[in-house]
């Protein structure tokens, strides 16, 4: 065998393996060894004739050839034999050793695709597909568009497969059983080297819980992230909002102290009547009641003194001033607002929208809760005034609205239709609506890629937004109105201002669609949730991203930020949900309860709770200072710690669109009544 082929041979296997740097540095070998020969080519043709090798070594070469040759059954066979090995493993370890089989089946599928073999890479597709369908379907749907080796480049999706490698955690003696299995069976070993990084931790394996932030994909490696990451931000709150004031003076624990004693003092009196009534049937509830009440305000006071107060920040934007009578109306839901903990649960409002014919996409409620909208996919805003409850509808309608839309309407208590106002003018279906922090402007986004601002007072259109070139998917307006923010699937977020048509900001970066957004509150900073799996946190000023928050496993639909500005959670389609610490990029704890889509999350006003809404009809309330307050020695054990709903709220048949806590507490929530087969 001629040593060109020799040399041909080996570097087609160290690319086959994935040995890059083995690659490079052989290469680099045998262009060095060429210059050396050149001035004695004759020499060296004159004793080619001896250059032969060992008979056995240049045997496993050449099978090594024609092994390239019976490329898709190698694959095929060999990723088999891996899935029956990895299913067939004990217990402890099998969670962890399949966590490898899905980039392995995504790699193997376009390397065959890449290499022409078309009909055995969509057969080796739709054998395993069924294997990853739970956890990977809107990717799977995606890669089954990939019919031939140029929709690999085309398609940003592949692309960026081929391009970033996966990282996966794994506990030590998990990694060192595949790594035997691996050399000893050999066919895919170059896709694990090539496209797998493995994070090795020592001890025990993970629990399963941990799958959600255990595998993740990072564009260009998990060095760039870290390298944002390091980035200085400040996440505290306004000084001189109000909020500070009020902390800074103690009236809101001093106030709350006086609500807290008011209730006592009427638990008290109707304790006396029930013991007037009752007889010593009566004893028994009192002394239930005291323990109770003693045992929430021991408990929802403590945040309040011990938690150290969050950093003071000034605002990079020119935020408009407040009315002095709106200020001293928050100063008194402040004051009156009743402080949450985990024995000290919010009452929910819950909005439930009815024969809506499967039309409604979106649902908003203002800050008081008391209009709710809702964005239909006839291209439609409805807005209903919750004040006018159970009234019946009189002879003239409301302005705006026609006979189209009069058949639907919201439950009332006691059967009556509410009148809406219907806002006409997008020419697409609305997928988002935000209301100002007063209620009296209400954003709306949709499938037309504009965004408009309606007068809740006026019943009118106001502005016309044109800038996003795709379906804008959210739009909120920020904790103090006046600016807002929206993103798309064109993979963008804006920053607007109402006075002016035009972007004042373009964030880009997210690899796929920009699903959601969420303004910081202290106004300088804006997150966004992708279906590229990432959040990522953009400062205001500069239009940088400043944070890369990796580890859901499919499309982030949903985030909130915490009163103090210190944790972010975010909700995915899998229904997971992760609490962010935005100083250092990490998850603190993920939050596993919900079956599917979480579409709402909502902190307390204190920060103590977190409500999550999601399509499995339920709303979850979580204890946010369990869950990032957890001991050391808490966390290296099971999985108990992971899940910290204290309570699970189930509708009816109601899919939850929105959420929200007024300043007083008290959780609002809407929803669409679905037929249930």
């Amino acid at each position: 065998m001629e040593e060109e082929e020799i040399e041909k041979a080996v570097l087609a296997y160290l690319k086959k393996k994935g040995f890059r740097q083995t690659e490079v540095a052989f290469q680099e070998e045998q262009q060095l060894q060429q210059q050396q020969k050149h001035p004695q080519q004759q020499q060296s043709k004159n004793s080619s004739s001896n250059s032969h090798t060992d008979p056995d070594v240049a045997k496993l070469i050449l099978t090594f050839t024609s092994e390239s040759e019976s490329l898709p059954a190698q694959y095929y066979d060999g990723y088999s034999k891996l899935r029956s090995w990895a299913h067939n493993s004990l217990d402890l370890y099998k969670h962890e050793l399949l966590r490898v089989l899905y980039p392995v089946f995504i790699h193997c599928f376009m390397d065959l695709v890449a290499r022409g073999h078309l009909q055995e890479a969509r057969s080796f597709f739709i054998t395993f597909r069924e294997d990853h369908e739970t956890m990977h379907e809107r990717d799977l749907q995606k890669l089954e568009g990939v019919l031939s080796p140029s929709h690999l480049k085309e398609m940003e999706f592949a692309h960026t497969l081929r391009q970033s490698k996966v990282n996966i955690k794994i506990c030590q003696y998990s990694h060192e059983l595949l790594l035997q299995y691996l050399l000893k069976i050999q066919s895919m070993l170059g896709v694990v080297n090539e496209h797998i990084n493995f994070q090795v931790c020592p001890g025990q394996p993970g629990i399963i819980s941990d799958d959600a932030d255990a595998v993740t994909l990072v564009d260009g490696g998990q060095d760039a992230a870290n390298l944002i990451n390091q980035k200085e931000i400040q996440w505290g709150m306004l000084e001189d909002s109000i909020e500070d004031r009020l902390e800074k003076g103690g009236g809101l624990l001093l106030d709350s102290d006086k609500v807290d004693g008011e209730n006592k003092e009427g638990e008290n009196e109707e304790n006396k009547k029930r013991s007037a009534d009752g007889g010593k049937q009566a004893a028994p509830v009192k002394k239930s009641k005291k323990d109770k009440v003693g045992g929430a305000g021991g408990k929802a006071a403590r945040p309040e003194v011990i938690t150290p107060l969050a950093p003071r920040v000034k605002p990079e934007l020119t935020l408009p001033a407040m009315p002095t009578e709106v200020e001293h109306s928050i100063l008194e839901d402040l004051r009156n607002r009743v402080q949450l903990s985990s024995v000290a649960l919010p009452s929910v409002s819950f909005y439930t929208f009815i024969n809506t014919h499967n039309g409604l996409n979106c649902a908003s409620i203002s800050h008081d809760g008391s209009l709710v909208a809702g964005g239909f996919s006839d291209s439609s805003l409805k807005v209903w005034d919750m004040s006018k409850l159970g009234q019946q509808m009189d002879n003239t309608a409301l302005q705006g609205e026609n006979d189209t839309a009069g058949n639907e309407h919201m439950h009332s208590a006691n059967g009556g239709k509410i009148p809406y106002t219907l806002f006409q003018g997008h020419s697409g279906p609305v997928y988002s609506a935000s209301f100002s922090p007063l209620g009296d402007f209400i954003l709306s986004s949709s499938a037309d890629s504009t965004v408009r601002l309606w007068s809740t007072k006026l019943n009118a259109n106001l502005v016309c937004y044109k800038g996003h070139n795709y379906p804008v998917w959210d739009v909120q307006f920020s904790p103090y109105g006046h600016y807002f923010a929206s993103c798309s699937h064109d993979r963008t977020a804006r920053i607007w201002s109402m006075d002016r048509i035009q972007p004042l900001r373009i964030m880009a970066g997210h690899l796929s669609d920009v699903d959601c957004v969420r303004w910081h509150v202290n106004c300088n900073y804006i997150a966004t949730g992708s279906s590229d799996k990432t959040v990522r946190l953009w400062d205001i000023q500069s239009g940088e991203c400043v944070r890369i928050f990796i580890g859901h496993r499919s499309m982030v639909l949903s985030l909130a930020m915490s009163p103090d500005g210190r944790y972010m959670a975010s909700g995915d389609e899998d229904g997971a949900i992760m609490m962010w610490d935005l100083a250092s990029g990490r998850c603190i704890t993920p939050l596993v309860g919900h079956t599917s889509c979480v579409w709402s999350l909502a902190f307390s006003g204190e920060g103590s709770l977190l409500a999550s809404g999601s399509a499995d009809c339920t709303v979850k309330l979580w204890d946010v200072n369990a869950s990032t307050k957890t001991p050391r020695s808490e966390e290296k054990t099971g999985s108990s710690n992971r899940l910290r709903s204290l309570r699970t709220l189930p509708t009816k048949s109601s899919p939850v669109y929105s959420l929200m806590f007024s300043r007083r507490n008290l959780l609002f929530a809407a929803g669409v009544l679905s037929k249930r087969s």
